[in-house]
């Protein structure tokens, strides 16, 4: 199965076991409300179980997907306190089918205040 196949599957089941094992050592994730990469798998693994935690019951959907090579660009949508968020997942991965680089872009500004209020929240209990 290829990464990006787990890493759907993930989405569906929240999985986060399954989730370690598609990140690769050394994975960098560009946060939307933070403004330098997060290296490393346990930071990355912990922001987006946190983004899941989050995201979970707000009519999240992937809605478009384009794939070229070992790159793939998800839009999704959700809605979240009341706002429409529309964003962007930037997700490539190497030959061992491990997430080397994971990026999200979110609009508009209202949703990415949201974001990072709630992310906030939930990267504190984990932490």
């Amino acid at each position: 199965m290829t990464a990006l196949k787990k890493w759907h599957e993930v989405v569906k089941t929240k999985d986060y076991e399954l989730l370690s094992s598609i990140l690769a050592d050394d994975v960098v994730f560009y946060s939307p409300v933070v403004f330098t990469p997060q290296k490393g798998k346990q930071i990355t693994l912990m922001y987006l179980s946190a983004a899941a935690e989050v995201f979970e019951g707000n009519s999240f959907r992937y809605t478009n997907e384009i794939i070229n090579g070992n790159k793939a660009s998800i839009e999704f949508e959700l809605e979240l306190e009341g706002i429409k968020v529309n964003g962007v997942d930037l997700i490539t991965w190497n030959e061992n089918q491990k997430i080397t680089e994971f990026k999200v872009f979110v609009r508009p500004l209202q949703a990415v205040n949201a974001m990072h209020k709630q992310m906030g929240s939930m990267l504190e209990k984990k932490s």
